[in-house]
């Protein structure tokens, strides 16, 4: 893909959204149920669209937000619910859309108290502190937020009582309700008035921030950080962590500047992505070109993109970390720094993140479950404490307190960056001199992601193959290993086809929103055998979807 002329730059006003008529749109279009593209869809993190594409509008909310009532009342649950939203300019009319049905079928809701934001891992983190030693009256969550995608889109995400992410068991049930809702008109959707809901004895105020900023410390050494004396710098992206930092400075007494408090709906402070649009995406060099610039300033500096369950960090040496090469720094410190994590204790990765991990877990002695694309796959092992860290390739990852018990079940990118605060004050070496420490011992990897076109009966074919589809024995000059298409963790699908070699593989996934599939790969043997693995991925790709 080309590279936008506008990547790593300001924008143009003329490529600023229009927050008024983006706003008017989710109020006055109605979706049409009969367009696939304006019903509900919940991927792996939850329902996205756009009011201007009237896949996010008001009737959408209403209607997921009425299933999800009629989903508790079906399970049982019965506590609080925890709703929080990110700075993206459709979060607050969808907010305010959610609460009027949240108060109506009388569900108790938990609205931040004081600041009018609140992050994912922070929401993910009081249902796990209401639900501790609970067997009734059990809470789960509602995050209004589309993670880091552009300011026109808006995202609806449901997070039961465990903590995290919705697994396919749940969406599938609220989506197909929410779209039954939608046929028919919203006519069973119980609503009150917004000044109705505010008011109602249901609707309660609740002090986000104190407990999760207050519990840091049992999940990050932060007196460690603070003797350091490390300069720190934090760019919020215009988040909805914006404000905790300055409170995080303050309770744990580091060296932690914040570098730009601005909150606006348009985020015109961000440098544009690589493909011309604004995203707030803290694992992209050039979306994070602003703090990149200032990287001299600091001994680490850190982001989060807009609902904080993502981190990008960066060093002097390196300037923006690539997400698997931090997280793979990360495993290593984690399991040689938590002693009380017992010895059983696992990690978590994704089928398409790095296999660098593979091989710091084996040097570690310890066990890897490999799961499909969606952070929903680690909530059990976090829960249990089974699993000590759990990471994707998009920069997302939590892990678990420093006494080997649960912190969140959700992407936490707070806990992500301020651990590269820790690694660098514990070790004296930043994450990308750690990282680099591996390479030395373990190999060098290089990984790469590409698009290649796909129809849609291409796609469902893809998501179909098996192994018996594919002839081939070598791949890129070695021989295939593993051929695989339900992940080694979990025995669940990945929705396509990965092949491992000794020193290389590649998967390839359809995209769910493009008519594109993703090939994702990775060498140990250097850039050249890279591309070769990626030429090699197309044509086996191709010659299967073709049997």
């Amino acid at each position: 893909m080309s590279v936008s002329p506008h990547a790593g730059k300001l924008p143009d006003d003329c490529m600023l959204v229009n927050v008024a008529h983006l706003v008017t749109a989710y109020f006055a279009m109605k979706p049409d149920p009969s367009v696939s593209n304006q019903r509900v869809s919940f991927g792996t993190s939850g329902h996205r669209g756009s009011s201007f594409s009237c896949s996010f509008n008001e009737a959408h909310v209403l209607a997921i937000a009425q299933a999800i009532c009629d989903y508790r009342s079906m399970k049982g649950i019965d506590g609080p619910l925890f709703l929080g939203m990110d700075t993206h300019a459709l979060s607050e009319p969808a907010m305010t859309s959610a609460l009027e049905v949240l108060a109506a079928n009388g569900v108790d809701v938990m609205i931040s108290a004081d600041e009018p934001w609140t992050p994912t891992p922070v929401v993910s983190h009081a249902i796990l502190g209401w639900n501790r030693s609970r067997s009734r009256g059990l809470s789960d969550g509602i995050l209004i937020t589309p993670s880091h995608n552009p300011p026109e889109d808006g995202g609806f995400k449901y997070n039961p009582p465990h903590g995290g992410p919705a697994g396919a068991d749940e969406t599938s049930w609220i989506e197909k309700r929410a779209n039954l809702l939608l046929e028919t008109k919203l006519a069973d959707v119980r609503r009150v008035s917004y000044a109705s809901a505010l008011g109602a004895a249901t609707t309660h105020r609740y002090d986000y921030m104190e407990p999760y900023i207050g519990e840091l410390g049992e999940i990050i050494d932060l007196e460690a950080v603070s003797r350091s004396g490390l300069r720190l710098g934090v760019d919020p992206l215009g988040g909805a962590g914006v404000h905790y930092w300055k409170a995080i400075q303050e309770r744990y007494g580091i060296d932690l500047t914040v570098l730009n408090e601005t909150v606006d709906p348009t985020f015109r402070f961000m440098s544009v992505d690589r493909d011309g649009k604004i995203r707030m995406d803290p694992s992209s060099s050039w979306a994070m070109q602003p703090l990149v610039n200032r990287k001299d300033e600091f001994d680490i500096a850190f982001a989060c993109d807009t609902d904080y369950d993502r981190h990008g960090i960066v060093t002097r040496g390196r300037g923006l970390m690539q997400p698997n090469h931090f997280l793979s720094a990360a495993v290593s410190y984690l399991f040689e720094h938590r002693e009380l994590w017992g010895g059983g204790v696992g990690i978590g990765k994704t089928v398409v993140t790095s296999s660098m991990i593979n091989r710091v877990a084996e040097k570690l002695g310890r066990d890897v479950y490999e799961v499909p694309v969606g952070f929903k796959w680690f909530v059990d092992g976090l829960l249990a404490g089974t699993l000590g860290f759990a990471g994707e390739e998009s920069a997302g990852a939590s892990f678990l307190r420093q006494n080997g018990s649960v912190w969140s079940t959700d992407k936490d990118g707070f806990i992500a960056a301020l651990l590269s605060a820790e690694m660098t004050a514990i070790t004296g070496r930043d994450p990308s001199e750690l990282y680099r420490d591996l390479t030395n011992d373990l190999g060098e990897p290089h990984y790469a992601r590409i698009d290649a076109p796909a129809s849609a009966e291409e796609k469902v074919r893809l998501k179909q193959l098996s192994a018996s589809d594919i002839g081939q024995k070598e791949l890129a000059g070695e021989t295939i290993l593993h051929m695989m298409t339900d992940a080694p963790g979990n025995g669940q699908p990945i929705g396509g086809l990965k092949i491992e070699t000794r020193n290389g593989w590649f998967a390839a996934r359809p995209s769910g929103t493009e008519d594109v599939y993703k090939i994702y790969a990775e060498s140990f043997l250097g850039p050249q055998h890279l591309a070769r693995l990626q030429e090699e991925a197309r044509d086996i790709v191709a010659a299967a979807l073709c049997r």
